[in-house]
């Protein structure tokens, strides 16, 4: 499939939010980065599960909840192949990506003592800093930063010179959420093991526009959020290597991560129930499940073709209004536009922009280091996705100009 082939009226349909209008225009949706609309299949399996199988799972017996239990575990098995993980075992639900990486810094975080080095990048979400950051507070570890370049781009040369018999964790982004940028990856995972350190890969931003193979990339631990991938809200993957996972202890305490217990001791449940403590999303893990169907079914070849497509028409259009500055210009970036407009804070960009029925994002993004590397306090982020034009990119241009105009 390619961009010129790419069902796109098809896939518009599906999504039955882009049939309503704002301010008495049609919705232009570029709020992607933030979270992605959601598909009517998505939307039909979450209320067929509330209306005939709303019952809680593993522990019952009944039909209801063995219904609820087989589709519930079915989205185990569709995630597993999704990233191509060895074992179902290693996918493990949470209640979003900063769970995910919660659950990560508490549980490899036991392994950690004073003077062990953990490395982030710049460019890191807020969820990816401040967990690492609460676990320096309780173990006196290091902190060690990637810088990032003008254009957006790890610096690979400083990122290799940290790295020594002290580290301990990589933990970085895939997909830069406020600048687009994708990051290399497999060389920051490739160097980190030469030196025996683990990694983690945020992959929120990432998995709904390109095919992440954990066992090619040999991750240690990868996050993402259904929501990104146009599942529900509140429902989250954390996919581990199975020998770190049965090394590790528990974060959460309480039902169904255990096998026995006494008030002298407990027995905790084997993979990945070890994790999953007490009733989990139900309905969002069904929903994501339905979610990786609809992008499978799609190809995601096909998306990453169409969304290219429209991020350079959006980037030629953008760049060329006068007033406008570009962040993240870096050669491999994803289909997001982070800009500032002369004269115009991004937080009135973004009212304006509404009242022409465009939707962005205005704001730090929760990167606020990025932010300071740039000596702004905010950017207007444009992020397209499976559902954009270049007619949505046209009347994202057009009101940027009607907001230069109005202010002067």
């Amino acid at each position: 499939m390619t961009a010129n082939t790419y069902p796109i009226d098809n896939v518009r349909a599906d999504f039955p939010a882009l049939r309503q209008t704002v301010n008495g225009c049609p919705l232009t949706y570029l709020d992607n980065a933030a979270t992605t609309l959601k598909p009517e299949a998505v939307v039909e399996a979450v209320r067929q599960h509330y209306r005939e199988e709303s019952a809680n799972i593993h522990r019952g017996v009944h039909h209801l909840s063995q219904k609820a239990t087989e589709a519930y575990e079915a989205a185990r098995d569709k995630v597993q192949h999704f990233l191509h993980a060895e074992q179902r075992e290693e996918i493990i639900f949470t209640s979003g990506t900063t769970a995910a990486i919660n659950t990560v810094a508490h549980a490899f975080g036991s392994t950690i003592h004073a003077d062990d080095e953990i490395i982030l990048s710049e460019m890191e979400h807020h969820s990816n800093i401040v967990p690492w950051q609460m676990l320096r507070e309780r173990t006196g570890c290091v902190l060690r930063v990637i810088p990032i370049t003008d254009d957006g781009q790890l610096d690979l040369a400083a990122y290799e010179a940290m790295l020594g018999p002290r580290t301990k964790l990589v933990s970085v982004v895939y997909v830069s959420n406020s600048l687009g940028t994708v990051n290399p990856v497999q060389r920051v995972i490739d160097a980190a093991h030469a030196h025996g350190a683990k990694v983690l890969v945020d992959a929120a931003q990432a998995v709904a526009c390109r095919a992440v193979d954990v066992r090619a990339l040999d991750c240690d631990f990868l996050a993402f959020s259904g929501h990104k991938i146009f599942g529900p809200t509140g429902v989250g993957v954390l996919y581990g290597k199975r020998v770190l996972l049965d090394a590790l202890p528990p974060f959460f305490g309480g039902g169904d991560m255990i096998l026995s217990v006494s008030f002298e001791r407990t027995t905790y449940n084997a993979l990945p129930y070890k994790f999953e403590a007490g009733t989990p999303h139900i309905a969002g893990v069904i929903g994501l499940g339905a979610a990786l169907d609809y992008v499978n079914a799609l190809g995601l070849a096909g998306i990453a073709a169409h969304e290219e497509d429209v991020r350079d028409y959006a980037t030629r259009l953008i760049a060329r209004i006068p007033g406008v500055r570009l962040y993240g210009t870096a050669p491999e970036k994803a289909a997001i536009l982070s800009f500032v407009l002369e004269g115009v804070h991004p937080h009135d960009v973004g009212q304006i922009l509404d009242t022409h029925g465009v939707a962005v994002r205005a704001g730090h993004h929760c990167t606020q280091p990025v932010m300071q590397r740039y000596g702004i306090p905010a950017t207007a982020r444009a992020s397209f996705s499976i559902y954009n034009t270049r007619a949505d990119a046209d009347r994202l241009a057009a009101a940027i100009m009607q907001t230069k105009e109005l202010f002067g």
